[in-house]
């Protein structure tokens, strides 16, 4: 698997020419990652410049590839991996005088894993935290930057073989090693470890950065960039997600979340195919319910292309699809607005099934601009999308712990046992809510969900304090839904709930006994205090996997939350609506009874539309997106001032009769504005940095709505324009 992965970063405030370059002086709203040096094609203009990697160049330095985005106004920040990396010094025995490639995860054959040529996936011995610690996190500290954010700490989960895994075991467990394709318990042991190992690794560096930054008077932050918990579980990968979030040394992560991730094909309704608006929009949600009761930072990212050969109308229409996904959550305002622009910007992309490479077309790195100008001044909202917001499914991190390998025949295709539980509800317009097993403690975790969806049929309860939480929930009036047969292997693994005196053969008799529920007496629903308890007898994968096999699931939903949770009416629908400010964000969803478009009375501008057309009404079909700017929301409807940008604008200047502005964003780019203005302009003159005039100026005015359009190339040195009228 090839991944974008630049997520770990380090961010310091360079003072030096923000106030005139930076609108928002100190923000740290939006940023993008980069191994570049600063070039003019691909300034764009977000606060925060990640730099990626320690590593020198010929003929520049890491510190010099810093300085040369400071010296653009940018805030820095640097980004490193945790699993891999360019670490040749390391790897190849330069950094202590010992080759350490034999640190590589390896698999049942003998193979190691690498993320590149000498670039191993590694088992984060102490060497390798040493090193990192001492060779990447001091240098970077040493470069002024203050903030670090460590990418991917992943151990996949067919990896697991190699000697110092084999003594990691040794030291964790106090008994010999067990190859985890001989059993189901093999293979819990060997992810716990997995997940303990980079658990461990990220303590560690995390708090040396912390210390070493309070010796040299600085605060540094450490931030986590990672994929999704959904996807890591999909794709077979171990990682420490939640757990990171009680560190001391944390304070936040980014949501690795793109393309790439969202169109792993799941199951519905007896068909398998990708699903990217639904698949990201868990995906997103999974990071919001893993950080949210913690109060840790959290920044989505979204990225307008992949890694795999496509070609350019499937980027975008998978592109509007994810950066949908992640503004329909409004209390999220953090956005890494793309990773490595370098490949985006100036490197053709082969087409798939063809010879030929394309550069990106111009509309579309216009319409991508003006998406990512929308990100800078996306507001928070206290608004909900449509529908029911209550709905919550359990998620831990142990569903990472039984993927791979298949024991005793037990199979979870495509990672349905989690999506059967979903999609029948997010497929029927429910913005189903994620929770994470492990913010259980947090009282604010369970505070607004009325119905919760829980199974054990892929993960396992991490200790027995969350059926505690889970059973006084219930008590007080929570209505819960356990889905499960309760006979996949991994139910008699060596845990909590079988040792130590307790002699339960599946984990959910724990959770029924402290519900005092008999379940020998065979019925489904169960009252409990002021609450209601429904088991049901099949794994959740069943209503998916089959056609027309989620009726009964969905019914008792329904049930659940209009009778026993009296929480209103649900209403099943085909689409999700948020109004978020001046933004109307709409995602209508195919695969469903309701076929129905969804419409939007104007007067609107189309923001996915590179020419920012402005519409009376915006009809989205199922399986569309859409991003609307409501001219009937303008925040002080009297100001002059640009609605909509594929370029950041600064040096706003409103005076009597006149308004002036300056818009930067990428050299070899198309510049679209719309501008509401008090009455048509008279005069408008464009100018470039040197004051040179622009003549080459496409405009048209908009009388219905008192909006100007303009269109002309950007530069990131500034095109200056201004009206009079």
């Amino acid at each position: 698997m090839k991944k974008t992965a630049l997520f770990c970063s380090l961010i310091t405030i360079s003072l030096a020419g923000l106030a005139q370059n930076n609108p928002d002086t100190g923000r740290q709203k939006t940023a993008f990652q980069t191994s570049s040096p600063w070039i003019p094609q691909i300034d764009v203009r977000s606060d925060v410049a990640i730099v990626y990697g320690t590593n020198d160049r010929p003929g520049v330095t890491f510190e010099q590839r810093v300085q040369s985005w400071r010296d653009r106004g940018y805030q820095t920040a640097f980004m490193t991996g945790i699993a891999w990396g360019t670490y040749f010094d390391y790897f190849l025995g330069k950094w202590d005088g010992k080759n350490h490639l034999g640190i590589g995860q390896v698999t049942q054959k003998g193979d190691t894993i690498f993320h590149g040529k000498n670039m191993p996936y590694v088992v984060p011995v102490q060497s390798f935290i040493e090193y990192m610690k001492t060779a990447v996190v001091k240098r970077v500290i040493d470069a002024g930057i203050t903030t670090i954010f460590l990418e991917e700490p992943e151990f996949w989960a067919r990896a697991g073989y190699s000697q110092p895994f084999k003594e990691e075991w040794q030291k964790y467990y106090g008994f010999p090693w067990r190859p985890q394709d001989a059993s189901a318990e093999n293979t819990y042991l060997s992810s716990k470890l997995k997940y303990q190992l980079f658990y461990n690794a990220i303590k560690q560096v995390s708090n040396y950065a912390k210390e070493y930054g309070k010796s040299k008077g600085k605060d540094v932050k450490v931030y986590i960039a990672t994929h999704s918990l959904v996807n890591y579980s999909s794709w077979q990968i171990v990682s420490p997600e939640a757990s990171l979030a009680s560190l001391p040394g944390i304070d936040g992560y980014i949501a690795q979340v793109w393309t790439g991730t969202s169109r792993e094909p799941t199951y519905f309704n007896g068909q398998r195919k990708e699903r990217v608006f639904e698949n990201a929009f868990l995906e997103y949600g999974s990071m919001v319910s893993m950080t949210a009761p913690t109060g840790r930072k959290l920044f989505f990212l979204t990225d307008p292309i992949e890694d795999w050969p496509r070609d350019w109308a499937d980027y975008r229409k998978n592109y509007e699809a994810t950066f949908t996904a992640e503004i329909l959550y409004p209390t999220i305002d953090n956005y890494e607005v793309m990773p490595w622009p370098e490949r985006i910007y100036t490197r053709p992309y082969k087409v798939a099934y063809s010879d030929s490479s394309v550069l990106i077309p111009k509309s579309y790195s216009t319409q991508m601009q003006i998406m990512i100008n929308v990100l800078n001044q996306m507001p928070l909202s206290p608004n909900k999308v449509t529908g029911v917001n209550s709905i919550g499914v359990l998620m831990s991190n142990s569903l990472m712990f039984q993927r791979f390998p298949t024991h005793n025949g037990f199979e979870d295709p495509q990672f349905s046992n989690f999506y059967g539980q979903t999609l029948p509800l997010l497929k029927r317009g429910i913005p189903v809510q994620t929770v994470h097993m492990e913010n259980l403690a947090y009282a604010q975790t369970l505070q607004n969900i009325k119905v919760l969806v829980m199974s054990y049929s892929n993960m396992k309860p991490t200790n027995p304090e969350v059926h505690q939480y889970i059973a006084d929930w219930v008590k007080k009036g929570g209505v819960l839904i356990y889905c499960g047969r309760d006979n996949d292997p991994y139910q008699s693994v060596m845990e909590w709930w079988d040792t130590k005196g307790n002699k339960f053969t599946a984990p959910s008799q724990h959770l029924f006994k402290l519900l005092h529920i008999d379940t020998s007496v065979n019925k489904q629903g169960y009252k409990v205090g002021k609450g209601m308890v429904y088991i049901v007898r099949q794994n959740p994968k069943e209503f998916v996997l089959q056609a027309n096999s989620d009726a009964d699931y969905t019914s008792l939903v329904k049930q659940a939350y209009e009778k026993d949770a009296h929480a209103g009416k649900i209403t099943y629908k085909n689409s999700l609506y948020l109004e978020r400010g001046p933004y109307d964000i709409i995602s209508v969803m195919d695969e469903n009874d309701d076929s129905k478009p969804y419409t939007v009375k104007g007067p609107v501008i189309d923001l996915f539309d590179p020419q920012l057309s402005v519409l009376t009404e915006k009809v989205v079909n199922p399986g569309e997106q859409s991003l609307l700017y409501d001219l009937s929301r303008v925040a002080d409807k009297n100001k002059p001032q640009v609605l909509a940008s594929a370029s950041r604008i600064y040096d706003e200047q409103v005076q009597p009769g006149s308004y002036s502005f300056v818009a930067k964003s990428p050299k070899n780019t198309l510049n679209s504005v719309r501008v509401l203005l008090p009455s048509q302009p008279k005069e408008t003159v464009v100018t470039d940095s040197s004051s040179n005039t622009i003549t080459d100026v496409k405009t048209s005015w908009d009388k219905s709505t008192n909006t100007l359009y303009m269109g002309f190339d950007n530069t990131p040195d500034g095109i200056k324009v201004n009206l009079k009228w």
